[in-house]
């Protein structure tokens, strides 16, 4: 009776205890806990004399606020982002989905995965214009029962290049001039001029693709080639696809430059009131499954990132549905710091040779941990909600150490006799792919870059095609001449219109204005008449007094 009552005891003290810890009048504290008594003062000498070193408060906050930004993402640094569940179908199409993926997310119909999604422009930086040219990212994190998946993808479906040892060099060509800090057509089209695969990219971005209108109503896609591995260990090749349920919308340049004047945060904005207000997101969340081999009998590689795989041989079978139901509620806790990695997969899923996902499969997780520090993936927006138990240990801004309940906190290796962690046991037979070859340098054999922009510029209506070739000739008018011959013969080899109306625009706009093509700087890709920006402001400034 005795020990009842001690139990008791110890209840009601542990209770108090966690009443005196609590903050329940809103008391503004430091990050140590001490009530902050006067926010409005520094200490100093007197109420207008030197400040004092032993300011702790100011200190703490100002030491604290010239640290609260990470280094900003080297791409999709703008961004957006939202909570909520991916919902599956349980099936693929007539078939159960297990003869494809042994993945859990995938298996019951009904089964909902917790998720965040970031939304993203590519190039731009952190607070730049929503409404610029450029390919947005579409990034999700599902935390599954077996741990994290990251489906890192973009809106559009295929990519510059097909060989990530070339993604410094499409970056860097796409980013501001080194020396004017200025995005530079020219420079752009100077690099796209000699690599030819990325003509299908191209196409969609200088069309209307190149600015959705909203995060909302804008499709994702994970680009890369991955595979599914079922119980038996046997792989199949997957496309993933996310279809805008609200539909999709995009912009022209003339629409998009309107909307800027207006709001450069349009995107942000939409998709934070839309989700306040209860209006929902949906997206269905598509698969292209084709089988594990060469597939000779196609005239491309479908391992390549600038390539589509056709619909009609290789049709979108819906697995689920991506839903977002749930604002931020602090955007750099969640939105900035959210890691996302190419190579964070879960069993039933496995790499595929494709060149892009091999190369991001290194850098953006080791971007995460160089931007983040060692230990994002304890933040709680990257941790997975299923229990973490690992050997690794230390590390910057390391906060705890996830052991295991029952582990033996001396060890921190494996194997062991000593009551630690152990290996998990297999789920399937594993997926062995056989390869050989020469270890070479070497590119890929079924290039042919030209066939599918041709296909997509044919397949576009009317008011796409010719907001296209003005978004071209716009961005290609500031170009040397070579730069711009060379543009059109690779247009006119994907298809004979498509590059002859882009040269009679640049002979027009030649002959209209008389202007020296050569002696002028490209600007922004999307925008017109950028040294006429520049003397309007100098001209059109108001002027003022000294004061």
């Amino acid at each position: 009776m005795s020990k009842d009552r001690d139990n008791e005891r110890e209840h009601d003290e542990e209770k108090n205890d966690d009443k005196q810890y609590k903050n329940e009048d809103g008391t503004l504290t430091t990050r140590q806990g001490h009530p902050v008594r006067d926010n409005q003062n520094s200490k100093t000498v007197g109420n207008r004399g030197p400040t004092t070193l032993e300011n702790y408060e100011f200190l703490e906050k100002i030491s604290h606020f010239d640290r609260e930004r990470v280094p900003e993402r080297v791409v999709h640094a703008r961004g957006a982002g939202a909570h909520g569940y991916f919902e599956a179908y349980g099936s693929f199409g007539d078939e159960p989905i297990s003869k494809y993926t042994r993945a859990k997310i995938f298996q019951e119909e009904g089964k909902r995965t917790p998720a965040f999604v970031r939304f993203s422009t590519v190039i731009h930086g952190g607070t730049s214009p929503e409404t610029l040219r450029d390919p947005r990212g579409f990034a999700v994190k599902f935390y599954t029962e077996d741990g994290n998946w990251d489906l890192v993808g973009n809106n559009l479906k295929v990519f510059f290049i097909r060989d990530a040892i070339k993604f410094p060099d499409v970056i860097h060509a796409l980013k501001p001039d080194p020396v004017t800090n200025v995005q530079d057509s020219e420079r752009i089209f100077d690099f796209m001029s000699q690599t030819p695969e990325s003509m299908h990219m191209l196409t969609f971005l200088f069309s209307p693709w190149g600015i959705p209108a909203n995060y909302r109503q804008m499709q994702g896609s994970g680009v890369n080639t991955y595979k599914w591995v079922n119980e038996d260990g046997e792989a199949v090749l997957v496309k993933y696809h996310f279809e805008p349920v609200q539909g999709i919308r995009n912009l022209t340049q003339e629409e998009a430059d309107s909307i800027q004047s207006k709001n450069f945060n349009h995107a942000t904005q939409d998709l934070y009131e839309a989700i306040e207000e209860g209006n929902y997101p949906e997206w269905e969340l598509c698969v292209q499954v084709m089988s594990d081999d060469e597939h000779l009998e196609l005239d491309f590689d479908p391992l390549d990132d600038t390539k589509l795989w056709p619909k009609d041989q290789f049709p979108w079978i819906p697995v689920g549905k991506l839903v977002l139901d749930r604002n931020p509620e602090d955007y750099f806790n969640e939105v900035e710091q959210v890691a996302f990695g190419t190579g964070v997969l879960v069993d039933g899923m496995d790499f595929s040779d494709d060149k892009m996902l091999q190369g991001r499969t290194f850098s953006y997780s080791d971007t995460q941990r160089y931007r983040v520090g060692a230990n994002y993936l304890q933040l709680p927006i990257n941790q997975a909600k299923k229990k973490v138990a690992t050997n690794q240990r230390g590390g910057q801004m390391s906060y705890k150490v996830d052991n295991d309940e029952g582990q033996n906190p001396h060890v921190n290796y494996e194997p062991s006799t000593m009551n630690n962690l152990k290996e998990a046991e297999m789920s399937g037979k594993p997926h062995t792919p056989y390869t050989e070859g020469e270890v070479k340098k070497e590119a890929i054999d079924r290039q042919n870059p030209y066939r599918q922009a041709g296909e997509t510029f044919r397949k576009f209506k009317e008011w796409e095609k010719d907001e296209l070739i003005k978004n071209l000739v716009d961005n290609l008018i500031p170009c040397k001449k070579e730069i711009q011959e060379e543009m059109i013969a690779h247009f006119k080899k994907c298809d004979e219109e498509y590059g002859r109306r882009v040269e009679e625009g640049l002979k027009n706009s030649s002959s209209a204005d008389g202007s020296d093509q050569d002696s002028t700087h490209g600007g922004p890709a999307g925008a017109t008449k950028t040294e006429e920006g520049v003397q309007q402001a100098e001209e059109h400034g108001i002027p003022s007094d000294p004061y």
